[in-house]
C-alpha cells in the first residue's frame, strides 16, 4: 500500500512539473490607476526648544524639524502606524501601561507647499500627489498586466 501511495505521489509531481514548462510567451502591458489621490500633511516644530545659541540657527533647525514631522505624517497616511502595547495588572489595578508607535516607509514625490513661522512654532505643509508618485514608480518598476499570451 505504501509503495502504491509513493508511486501515485511521484506521478502526480511529474505531471505538475510538466505543466510548468516554458511553452508560452507572455506580453505585459502597463496599466494606470483610474484615479490619483492627493495627500497633505503638516509638520510643526517649536522654535524656543531648538538646541542652538543663535536665533537664526534655531529657525533653521525648526524648519528642518517641521519638514521631518510633515514627512512622518505622510508616511503614517501611506503606510499606517505599527502599534505595540503592553499593560500590566496587579490586584485588579493597572500598574504599568506602555504603548510604542513606529512608522516606516519611503516617501517619494512629495513637495513643500508652504514653510513659515507661526507664533512660537515653525510650520511646513507638504503635498503628495499620487500621479507624481506613479510617474516616479514607472521609471523604476512598472506595474503590469497581461496583454497577450502566445503558446508554442
Amino acid at each position: 500500500m505504501n509503495k502504491l501511495a509513493l508511486l501515485l505521489a511521484l506521478s502526480l509531481a511529474q505531471g505538475l512539473t510538466a505543466c510548468a514548462a516554458p511553452d508560452r510567451y507572455v506580453q505585459w502591458e502597463t496599466e494606470a490607476p483610474k484615479s490619483f489621490p492627493k495627500l497633505t500633511a503638516i509638520g510643526y516644530a517649536p522654535l524656543a526648544t531648538q538646541p542652538a545659541k543663535e536665533q537664526s540657527q534655531r529657525v533653521l533647525m525648526a524648519m528642518q524639524a517641521s519638514k521631518i514631522a510633515a514627512y512622518r505624517e505622510l508616511a503614517e497616511q501611506v503606510y499606517g502606524q505599527q502599534l505595540a502595547a503592553n499593560t500590566s495588572v496587579s490586584d485588579w489595578l493597572v500598574t504599568d501601561d506602555n504603548i510604542k508607535v513606529s512608522v516606516s516607509g519611503l516617501i517619494r514625490g512629495a513637495r513643500v507647499v508652504k514653510s513659515y513661522p507661526a507664533g512660537e512654532h515653525y510650520v511646513t505643509e507638504l503635498e503628495l500627489d499620487f500621479a507624481q508618485v506613479w510617474a516616479l514608480y514607472q521609471q523604476g518598476q512598472r506595474s503590469q498586466r497581461v496583454k497577450r499570451v502566445t503558446y508554442f
